[in-house]
């Protein structure tokens, strides 16, 4: 059964069920008789029974001493949380102070215009979260994705939203029956750091190499669906039984990225979630009256919400060449804007909107079974809140139009700009200028180190040993130095005597002005060079020695997590508001 099928007709909407304790002063959950009864256990019980406080006196949960007893039924949860001590006599219950767990603001947002989690958790919400958790659907992808979710690694989550056609009113959307094709896709990458994190739109139409596939079946037994060659991405879901997990195989197979997780919407999720924020702001440089779309906006700035909002988001003939390419930059601007209401004062400190929008993200998601539980998702969420919007970039893949068409209709990868994409990526490293604590602290006479002549690369010595990168750096980093820089005087050394956390270029007095030029090639600030000896290569000659320690991501990428060179790609900011043109 898909997220938007669920028939919910008859349940009390969750966010009724929130009241103002007066004991307290906060919203709670109440789940009464009246309302739904969740069968989850949590640390906060909802009884009918009163309970001996100080004093000898007994009360209802919530009740004010002196006021009459309340109706069973509709007594007040618990204000404290489990395991807190009773108040002394003569003071009223509570938590001892304004107190806001970090987890009760928790805003996940992730990409697409498709689907997108917020997950707003505190001890009052835990029998809460477990109903949310309730509205996820999972699907197995085996192992084309990582397993478990790590709080402490860099990830990347394939964000799908399908053309399938679920709710009403989507008649005029995707197509007729479609078992829900890869219509917006957004592989979304997060520094190890949090620092920053790279949305990338892959084009539907662009041609990959689609690979063999296992699926799961309903019964438990696997199917594997035989690949594609020279196809359309989008046809990597839904036809012939292929689930997200083919998905997530065709991005490693075309980019060498590997999906670590997934996350899934249809068409309806657009209406939902705009319309459970309040609608989000729009702007266009040229007013729109789109007959087939049905969108009519004025220039300027908007605010669109559900049946406008998917129409803004699915228009392409308003939009620069009427094609894909130009409609991803609109979704794009979008989902900024998007993210930023999201994370507004307005919505955090509403508990309505707050509870509307965990409820329509949740029913709109499927989601990989490593990620599939409320806590995971929260986990997820904290982690992606941690990251600037202004460090947060949006681009897409590099394409150019399909030499074998006469007329355009698809793309291919522009294999002259797309790779160095891939390799920041996969390398962990930022499209955006992070500006590295590291670096700010750096002391002028490190910083010096960086200041003088530069040998020529062809009269860099130097031999280069693996001190804690993944097996085989050594020789990567050889190939590369040689190849792409020049840098023939270069050798492989092997492994280091010991591992070292960052990489390092140890050089002697007289060999600064090679070590500057190495520097440079690599990326290394100050702190990464080391005054220190000469070691004789195999020619007899004194050369530098690099290591590549445990933050090595790659021949070509900075150690502290920027671009060796500018990633020639246009892309934009979470934080920056853009008109549509």
């Amino acid at each position: 059964m898909d997220a938007q099928s669920r028939g919910r007709a008859d349940r009390v909407d969750p966010a009724d069920q929130w009241v103002l304790n007066p004991a307290t002063g906060e919203y709670e959950l109440q789940l009464g008789p009246s309302t739904p009864q969740s069968s989850f256990a949590g640390p906060r019980r909802t009884s009918p029974h009163t309970t001996n406080r100080p004093g000898g006196t007994d009360h209802s949960y919530g009740a004010v001493p002196g006021s009459p007893p309340r109706a069973p039924g509709h007594e007040v949860p618990p204000p404290r949380r489990r395991g807190t001590p009773e108040p002394p006599p003569g003071q009223r219950g509570g938590r001892p102070g304004p107190r806001r767990p970090k987890a009760r603001k928790a805003l996940l947002w992730i990409g697409g215009t498709m689907a997108f989690v917020v997950l707003a958790t505190g001890t009052v919400g835990y029998v809460y979260l477990k109903h949310l958790e309730g509205n996820v659907d999972t699907t197995d992808v085996g192992d084309a994705g990582s397993g478990n979710f790590s709080k402490d690694e860099a990830f990347n989550i394939l964000v799908l939203g399908t053309d399938r056609r679920t709710g009403s009113g989507n008649d005029g959307y995707g197509d007729a029956g479609s078992v829900g094709h890869a219509d917006t896709t957004i592989l979304l990458h997060v520094s190890k750091d949090r620092t920053n994190a790279t949305a990338l739109s892959i084009p539907r139409d662009l041609i990959v190499d689609i690979p063999d596939c296992p699926t799961q079946l309903e019964d438990g037994t696997e199917k594997v669906v035989p690949g594609l060659r020279g196809a359309r991405f989008n046809r990597s879901l839904g036809e012939g039984g292929r689930d997200p997990g083919c998905a997530m195989r065709t991005v490693q197979e075309a980019t060498g990225i590997r999906p670590d997780h997934f996350m899934m919407a249809d068409f309806n999720a657009v209406k939902t979630l705009t319309s459970a924020v309040g609608g989000v702001d729009v702007c266009l440089e040229h007013a729109v009256d789109d007959k087939q779309s049905k969108l009519k906006l004025p220039a300027g700035e908007s605010k669109v919400e559900g049946e406008q909002a998917l129409a803004f988001v699915r228009t392409r003939h308003s939009f620069g060449n009427e094609g894909d390419l130009d409609r991803i930059k609109v979704q794009q601007h979008f989902l900024a804007s998007l993210m930023r209401k999201m994370s507004s004062g307005d919505t955090l400190t509403s508990p309505t909107k707050l509870v509307k929008l965990a409820e329509a993200a949740t029913e709109a998601l499927t989601v990989d079974t490593g990620i599939g539980s409320v806590s995971t998702l929260k986990d997820v969420a904290l982690e992606l809140k941690k990251v600037p919007p202004k460090n947060i970039s949006f681009t897409t893949v590099p394409v150019r139009d399909n030499p074998a068409e006469a007329v355009r209709a698809t793309v291919v990868m522009d294999e002259s700009r797309a790779p160095q994409l891939f390799a920041a990526i996969a390398g962990d490293v930022s499209l955006t200028e992070v500006e590295k604590k590291r670096e700010r602290k750096e002391k002028a006479a490190v910083a010096a180190r960086l200041e003088g002549t530069r040998a020529a690369a062809s009269e860099v010595r130097v031999q280069v040993l693996n001190g804690g990168a993944p097996a085989g750096s050594a020789q990567e980093m050889l190939t590369w130095l040689q190849v792409e820089e020049g840098v023939s005087k270069s050798e492989n050394a092997g492994n280091a005597p010991e591992t070292l956390k960052k990489t390092t270029l140890e050089y002697a007095p007289d060999q600064a002005d090679q070590a500057r030029r190495l520097a440079d090639l690599l990326g290394l600030s100050g702190s990464g060079m080391k005054p220190g000896e000469s070691v004789t290569n195999s020619q007899g000659a004194p050369a530098m020695t690099l290591t590549l320690g445990e933050d090595f991501k790659g021949a070509g990428s900075r150690p502290d997590g920027s671009a060796a060179g500018a990633v020639d790609v246009e892309k934009s900011t979470a934080d920056k508001v853009g008109c549509a043109t």
